[in-house]
């Protein structure tokens, strides 16, 4: 799953031993390149997330910066694209204030190995599956984060990418249709069977394309744990993270990421239990509440949304079919990953659910 390590101080720690990089020669090559960066540097990891790698770099005194870099190993063309990234994050804290500034990108592979980025660090709180014990306290909190989460994305997709000079980032007309193509494809590379269920959930989504909408900014992994909270308010988000897969295309398919990723106290058991999120005692909005909330902010027609939720299922367990074959095939070692391929299944299950409305 792609995932950006969180930003808040509880996540770090020593660099762990196979991801470090020569710290005095990325410090020689940032001196004059970037503010504060004449001091010593002194580098720490960020611990979670199981994809890019990121670093809080601390010059003395100064404010410190994040840098990110690809995942080690293989890595396909299209996939954390710190080119990409860059673009958008140079940009559009212009226009939303969500977004983190970046602040230099070096594709020299000689600096630390990866290309890399370095930005902003922002500071906040992460929530994951397990509210944050200051916001437990608090009334409301799941629901005035539920709030937050989709009044920003509504503000996101309002973004004039045009003004930005972000035009050239994707090719919004054949979005969908690509969408559905492309997972389709990296299934049929990815799989080791046969599965009816994940065909007849590729078979739904080529029956059912929604007509085209106008085009906007898409993140491409929104959800919970990819936002940041003012430390002392759950109403307040105050960062989004993880923007090396944003392009142009469909707003509504952000929102299906969304829908994919929550859950709520009605959900059947195998939902809840693949949850990434706080269950019941969060006091979360439900995912029609979402909804409703997100077409009443942003005017958009939401008739086909049941489409963009299977096409989030179906992304998310060909991304999980991705990491268990390499894991079969010994690319990695993480025992973590030895049952993906139920969860899989179970993501499959939950799409046909869905496309044939058991449940929202």
């Amino acid at each position: 799953m792609q995932q950006m390590m969180p930003q808040d101080a509880g996540d770090l720690i020593a660099v762990r031993g196979g991801e470090g990089f020569d710290a005095a020669r990325l410090a020689r090559f940032l001196r004059g390149r970037l503010a504060g960066a004449e001091q010593p540097l002194r580098v720490q990891q960020f611990a979670g997330g199981a994809a890019n790698l990121t670093y809080q770099l601390n010059f003395g005194d100064a404010q410190p910066y994040v840098l990110r870099r690809p995942p080690l190993g293989p890595v396909a063309p299209s996939a954390h694209d710190m080119a990409r990234e860059y673009k958008v994050l140079s940009v559009l804290h212009r226009a939303f204030g969500y977004a983190p500034r970046a602040h230099l990108y070096c594709a020299d592979e000689n600096v630390i190995g990866a290309p890399f980025i370095i930005m902003q660090r922002c500071a906040g709180t992460v929530v994951r599956r397990r509210m944050s014990a200051d916001f437990a306290k608090l009334p409301n909190a799941g629901r005035r984060m539920s709030a937050a989460v989709v009044d920003v994305l509504v503000e996101f997709h309002a973004v004039d990418y045009s003004a930005l000079g972000l035009d050239d980032l994707g090719k919004p007309p054949g979005f969908i249709e690509r969408q559905v193509a492309g997972w389709r494809r990296r299934w049929e590379r990815a799989k080791l069977n046969d599965s009816r269920q994940v065909a007849a959930v590729h078979d739904w989504l080529g029956a059912n394309l929604p007509p085209a909408g106008d085009a906007a900014l898409v993140h491409n992994d929104y959800k919970l744990d990819n936002t940041m909270f003012a430390a002392d308010d759950p109403g307040r988000l105050v960062a989004v993270l993880d923007w090396d897969m944003c392009t142009l295309g469909d707003p509504l398919s952000d929102l299906g990421t969304l829908l994919t990723y929550w859950t709520q106290p009605d959900d059947p058991p195998h939902v809840k239990q693949l949850a990434t999120m706080p269950g019941a005692e969060g006091g979360f909005l439900t995912r029609r509440q979402l909804i409703e909330r997100y077409a009443q902010q942003s005017g958009r027609d939401l008739a086909d949304i049941r489409f963009y939720h299977v096409l989030g299922l179906l992304r998310l367990l060909v991304i999980l079919q991705q990491i268990y074959i390499r894991y079969v095939r010994g690319q990695t070692q993480d025992r973590r990953f030895a049952h993906l391929d139920e969860a899989v299944e179970l993501l499959a299950k939950t799409a046909l659910q869905v496309s044939r409305g058991e449940f929202a």
